[in-house]
């Protein structure tokens, strides 16, 4: 039973490590995205090229890894599939390929949570989405939705879903650590506006 779940956590690591946001600047020949903006490899910083195709397809990768990690393990069971979900989570924040230095997991959180209870995804993304129509800033949208994550996992799933998502939440919140001093300050950027500096 152990081997198996180190094998679901090294499949599902290695799949949520892939750096989809850096492979696709590269392939449209934008350079490397980690020195554009925030350095950040996520959508959000994709968006800052000015590539809205690019920054979209990032996003629907990136939430695609947490979804297929948790579907193709669905079949080892309960346990097996939060084990996918958080490293494949893990594996985004901690590349392996980048020096562990990833993005801050918003997409493939997402995914991940999609995965493990769609309703739970949808309300996630229906969080995420009204805020950031509403107020522009992403770093916000994705604070809201994670707030809401393990309330809506207790309601939606289960209270081990609810457990997942509160870990994954407050590793979503540190790596949101200077977004939210920056939106304190009032000099978060809003989506699509250019960043100089991380």
């Amino acid at each position: 039973m152990i081997t198996t779940y180190l094998l679901i956590a090294a499949f599902a690591y290695l799949l949520g490590s892939i750096p989809f946001g850096l492979l696709l600047t590269r392939a449209a020949g934008l350079g490397d995205i980690r020195a554009i903006g925030s350095g950040n490899i996520g959508a959000t910083n994709v968006l800052r090229t000015g590539n809205k195709a690019l920054a979209a397809t990032t996003l629907l990768l990136d939430g695609l890894k947490g979804t297929l990690a948790v579907v193709w393990v669905h079949a080892y069971g309960q346990h097996g599939v939060f084990v996918a979900g958080l490293f494949a989570f893990l594996g985004h924040l901690f590349p392996v390929w980048l020096g562990f230095k990833g993005g801050k997991g918003v997409a493939t959180g997402l995914g991940v949570f999609y995965g493990l209870c769609w309703p739970l995804g949808l309300a996630c993304c229906a969080a995420w989405l009204l805020t950031a129509f509403t107020l522009r800033f992403s770093s916000l949208a994705a604070l809201v939705a994670y707030a809401a994550a393990p309330i809506a996992a207790w309601y939606f799933a289960s209270p081990k879903t609810a457990l997942l998502a509160l870990i994954i939440a407050a590793l979503v919140y540190w790596k949101h650590s200077a977004n939210i001093s920056r939106l304190l300050a009032g000099t978060e950027p809003r989506i699509g506006q250019k960043k100089a500096t991380a």
